[in-house]
C-alpha cells in the first residue's frame, strides 16, 4: 500500500516534507533566538534557543528534537565564535534535551496533558543548566579563565533562572502547541 501526503493527513499525521520543513524553520529559529538574548557579561545568557528544540521533540519525538538541535544550535556557536574546540560542549545540552523530552513526548502519543509540559519544560531548562555548567567549567578550564566566582558563583543564580524560565515556558505552551497541531496533526487537545 502506498501512502500519500493526504493519506498521513488524514490519519492525523504529518508527512516527511512537512516535518522536515517544520523541522528547518524550528532549526532556524533556535539560531536567531540564541542571537535574540539577554546577556549578563561573558557568564550569563537568557534565550529562548531551546524552545524550537522542545517543540520540535514534543510535536515530532526525539529524533526530531535532536535534529533540530544539532542543526540549529550547532549554526549558532558557528557564526557566534566560528570553528573552535568547545562548540560540541554547547549543543550536546540542547541535543540531549531534545532526545529526553521527545521520548515523553513520543510515549504520550505526543498528547501530553498541561501538567505533563509544565514538568517536561521545568525538567528541560535543569538538564540544560546542569549540562551548561559542566561546559561552562570544561569551557573555562580549556580557555584558561576559570574563576570560582565565574565557573561556581553563577550557579544558583542560572538556576534560578532556570526554573523561573520552564515554569514560563510551561504554562504558554499548551496554547502554542494546541495551534500548532493543525500543522503536525498529532491532536493536541
Amino acid at each position: 500500500v502506498i501512502s500519500t501526503g493526504r493519506d498521513r493527513q488524514a490519519a492525523g499525521t504529518a508527512t516527511k516534507a512537512q516535518r522536515l520543513a517544520v523541522d528547518g524553520i524550528l532549526a532556524a529559529l533556535a539560531v536567531i533566538l540564541g542571537f535574540v538574548s539577554i546577556r549578563i557579561g561573558n557568564i550569563m545568557k537568557i534565550s529562548l534557543e531551546d524552545l524550537p528544540v522542545i517543540f520540535a521533540a514534543l510535536m515530532f519525538g526525539p529524533v526530531d528534537g535532536a535534529a533540530v538541535a544539532f542543526v540549529g544550535i550547532s549554526l549558532y556557536q558557528l557564526f557566534s565564535y566560528g570553528l573552535t574546540v568547545t562548540p560540541p560542549l554547547w549543543v550536546l545540552p540542547f541535543v540531549i534535551t531534545g532526545l529526553i523530552v521527545g521520548a515523553f513526548a513520543k510515549k504520550a502519543q505526543y498528547n501530553n496533558t498541561n501538567k505533563q509540559l509544565l514538568l517536561l519544560f521545568l525538567a528541560a531548562e535543569l538538564m540544560i543548566w546542569a549540562i551548561n555548567s559542566f561546559a561552562i567549567y570544561a569551557d573555562a578550564k580549556i580557555y584558561g579563565y576559570s574563576y570560582p566566582t565565574i565557573v561556581s558563583g553563577m550557579l544558583l543564580i542560572r538556576a534560578a533562572t532556570a526554573v523561573i524560565k520552564g515554569l514560563i515556558l510551561g504554562l504558554i505552551s499548551p496554547k502554542i502547541l494546541k495551534s500548532l497541531s493543525g500543522i503536525t496533526h498529532n491532536g493536541r487537545r
